[in-house]
């Protein structure tokens, strides 16, 4: 990017591809749409190159980013491209560790076969809202169409599954909301927590009405809310996408969030503490009538058994833990 782009983070390509085209740097969109073994990138995942030299995203990690850039600079009409088609000619294009890759190239702006600056307005405005949509690309004829969630059941099958993928002729980009982690406690798991949260790619929020713990000083740069938790819960409207985790040990905090929580349709409920504190936990959830199974939904003592000790290494147990609910259940 140039000097006078607007900052973007590393999931916005479709914001930098629509800046870069009304800049003038006539840029193209490169897609992982299918992969075979050991491709180190999933599919959906994507890189723009401006014709300038200019090269935001990553569609393998590295291997075959020069080639993908090759083909951009080279001009014509969109394309798929084939790489690493068996193990022994990987190496040609870079797959050192083997495996295969499809991606989709495609210009952006005017063209038989671009990508038109309209639909990536539409998608772009839909990312801002933001609003659950997927970007349906037919691969022979190159004909797109944007699709909001309930409006097409295979598009909904993938939103709610958070997976691109290519199917009967058809790739169906996943445009998903944000996750989002609302971390109740600014203690010192927290200041380790937070970062790591956000290079995974949640955008996380710490509440903590005791303005002494969740100060800018010991939290530079985040977003802090001094506001009693289910308050502050109940306003930011956790979702499908949202996980939180309470972290300060003392009930006339913890508990409310918990209890907000509990009835909330976040995909992960955290809550840090001994097996004892947990168990005396649940019997004030119990005199407040929450069933056994809703009891369930919370994982505590959170993280999972790694042996973490320090609150790095709890921040990461936490973390994996996280991971491994978004990405399996359970």
């Amino acid at each position: 990017m140039t000097m006078t782009d607007p900052k973007f983070s590393a999931d916005q390509i479709p914001e930098i591809a629509l800046h870069w085209l009304r800049a003038g740097r006539r840029p193209w969109l490169a897609t992982v749409v299918e992969t075979w073994g050991s491709a180190p990138r999933p599919p959906g995942s994507q890189m723009v190159v401006a014709l300038d030299g200019g090269m935001m995203g990553s569609v393998s990690g590295g291997c075959v980013e020069g080639a993908v850039v090759a083909e951009a600079q080279s001009g014509g009409r969109a394309r798929l491209l084939t790489y690493g088609v068996a193990d022994e000619d990987a190496f040609a294009v870079g797959l050192a560790c083997g495996g295969t890759i499809r991606v989709l190239l495609e210009p952006l702006g005017d063209g038989e076969t671009a990508l038109p600056e309209r639909l990536m307005a539409d998608l772009v405005a839909a990312r801002a809202v933001p609003q659950a949509v997927a970007l349906v690309t037919h691969l022979d004829s190159f004909a797109r169409r944007l699709v909001a969630k309930g409006h097409d059941p295979a598009v909904d099958r993938a939103l709610a599954a958070d997976k691109s993928s290519a199917s009967d002729g058809a790739f169906v980009a996943v445009h998903n909301p944000p996750l989002r982690l609302f971390v109740v406690g600014a203690v010192q798991i927290a200041q380790a927590l937070m970062p790591m949260a956000r290079a995974l790619g949640h955008a996380v929020t710490l509440i903590d009405p005791r303005s002494a713990f969740g100060s800018a000083a010991r939290f530079p740069g985040e977003a802090l809310l001094e506001e009693w938790p289910d308050e502050a819960l109940s306003r930011l409207a956790p979702d499908s996408r949202s996980a939180i985790i309470t972290l300060t040990h003392d009930a006339k905090l913890d508990d409310p969030a918990i209890a907000f929580a509990l009835h909330a349709p976040v995909y992960y409920l955290g809550c840090l503490g001994s097996t004892r504190t947990h168990a005396k936990r649940l019997d004030r959830l119990r005199a407040l009538g929450f069933s056994e199974a809703e009891l369930a939904r919370i994982h505590a003592p959170a993280g999972l058994n790694i042996g973490a000790k320090s609150p790095g290494e709890i921040a990461v147990s936490i973390l994996a833990e996280i991971t491994q609910v978004l990405r399996k259940g359970g």
